[in-house]
């Protein structure tokens, strides 16, 4: 893919792209869990289900090779790759805070980087329930298990707490919302557990 690419990648080009740089088990699920739950949230907004995906999925695409410059990487490969500057400026905007200052502006950004932390989360909850499984994970089990500090320690609440500020939206109804996107993923996330 060269020059300029005024549409949006596929979700094939954004799949090859991932794993050429990611081969990490866990970063891959990652990604699928937040490409789903993109797609979930689209829907739910009345957006593009399969624009909002591909940026969930190629959100981390340098994490695992370039993990201190996680976002710069990033950017500088789809630059590269062609992609559009909105998509790029997306995918980099869930670092904010964190890793730069390009502050997430549109419902899209907003969306991903407050889920990006949560499905981490949920993912931990999912797995210490006797299912091992997210199909019958309630958001109050994830509730509870946010106010204990310990579990899923690396999971960044502050990031969670103010992505649902800037989505105007409670904590609780974004865990919802989020398992609910979890679940289509299911097993390609390895969180069908029992209940398949």
């Amino acid at each position: 893919m060269s020059g300029s690419h005024p549409t949006p990648p596929t979700r094939d080009d954004a799949w090859k792209l991932l794993t050429g740089y990611n081969q990490s088990e866990n970063l891959l699920a990652h990604a699928l869990a937040v490409e789903s739950v993109m797609r979930h949230f689209a829907g739910k907004f009345g957006e593009d289900p399969d624009y909002w995906g591909v940026i969930g999925l190629i959100h981390d695409l340098d994490y695992e090779q370039f993990p201190d410059q996680h976002c710069h990487k990033t950017e500088a490969i789809l630059r590269d790759e062609g992609w559009p500057e909105e998509s790029i400026r997306a995918v980099v905007s869930h670092g904010y805070g964190i890793v730069n200052d390009v502050k997430p502006e549109s419902r899209l950004e907003k969306t991903l980087f407050t889920i990006d932390e949560l499905t981490g989360l949920v993912a931990a909850a999912a797995l210490v329930r006797p299912s091992k499984s997210v199909l019958d994970l309630k958001a109050k089990s994830v509730r509870k298990k946010w106010k204990d500090k310990r579990f899923a320690a690396g999971v960044n609440r502050e990031v969670i707490e103010t992505g649902c500020d800037m989505l105007g939206m409670e904590l609780s109804e974004v865990i919802t919302e989020t398992i609910e996107g979890m679940k289509p993923a299911a097993s390609e996330i390895g969180l069908a557990g029992s209940q398949r």
